[in-house]
């Protein structure tokens, strides 16, 4: 039987699950996925975790970009990647977010988006909840 063709909405989720599964293996903290569709035409889905230090946050980020990368998904934009602080993995559909912990502390950015679905990852396995 021939294998079914994944949804573009699947492949988002399933990109979204392996950056998760990236986010922690370097132990990035709270991992969430937003799900914005319907909700601002900039992106379907957001991605948000953080580290506890500058030095974390830049190699979470560094792991999703290059595991993404081996996978065949490409970066279209990187900002904030030099200080480390709030660095955005842009993949046009998919915005990642990878703060240190006193900056998502501070600019809450899920409650900005508080209406959307969110989806948490813990270990490689998601839980959802709202």
């Amino acid at each position: 039987m021939p294998k079914k063709k994944a949804t573009w909405d699947e492949e988002l989720k399933d990109m979204l699950q392996r950056a998760a599964g990236l986010a922690l293996s370097k132990k990035a903290e709270h991992v969430i996925a937003l799900d914005l569709r319907g909700l601002t035409t900039s992106c379907d889905y957001f991605m948000i975790c953080h580290g506890n230090s500058e030095v974390q946050a830049g190699a979470i980020a560094e792991a999703i970009a290059r595991g993404l990368r081996a996978d065949g998904d490409r970066v279209w934009h990187i900002e904030g990647a030099e200080a480390r602080q709030w660095i955005l993995l842009d993949y046009v559909d998919v915005v990642i977010h990878v703060f240190d912990k006193k900056r998502r502390d501070y600019y809450q950015l899920e409650r900005l988006w508080g209406d959307a679905p969110v989806e948490t990852y813990e270990d490689t396995e998601p839980s959802t909840g709202e």
